[in-house]
């Protein structure tokens, strides 16, 4: 078995992936802490076609190297923007017609696996700080919540698991082979 180079892996150039459509999926950091959680997420961003990345609060922002470190490149392809607030950020993605949902273990919070998505219509998904979760006045501003089953001792897996967890899911719903 061998290993395949990236020519014959025929990934996009950094031009090419600007200029090919993205899933209508935008991904909200609510107070992320961790440079290289935020690098983790531009890069698994970049390799399921995410629209864009929003980074609210302290969550930090490229230009960094501890971000490059782990986005290898994908804060130069993905469009990211920075909010100083989560909420208003919800709310302006919700006025621009997304279903808005929390990454959030919640009384109502439903199974990653039943959420329904064609990926025609616009989505945004919210994860939130390694320790606290996404902020409750978050959780109140969204439409809903999807939380990733777990079965093992622990309640949460790290940010940027999460993250690749949640985007592949959507992704696999969403993105039609050519």
């Amino acid at each position: 078995m061998k290993k395949l180079s990236m020519d014959e892996l025929g990934r996009l150039s950094a031009d090419e992936f600007k200029e090919v459509p993205k899933l209508p999926l935008v991904v909200v950091l609510d107070n992320v802490r961790s440079m290289h959680n935020v690098g983790s997420v531009f890069r698994t961003a970049d390799a399921f076609l995410i629209e864009q990345i929003i980074l609210c609060g302290y969550t930090p922002q490229p230009p960094h190297r501890d971000i490059h470190k782990t986005a290898l490149g994908a804060t130069e392809t993905v469009a990211w923007e920075y909010a100083a607030d989560t909420v208003t950020a919800v709310e302006a993605l919700k006025t621009r017609g997304f279903q808005v949902l929390a990454v959030e273990q919640t009384s109502q919070s439903k199974l990653l696996s039943a959420v329904e998505w064609e990926g025609k219509q616009p989505l945004a998904v919210v994860l939130g700080n390694e320790v606290e979760g996404v902020d409750q006045a978050v959780i109140d501003a969204c439409h809903g919540a999807i939380e990733i089953p777990q079965a093992g001792t622990k309640h949460s897996l790290n940010i940027s698991v999460a993250a690749g967890i949640v985007l592949y899911e959507l992704f696999t719903k969403g993105y039609k082979q050519a």
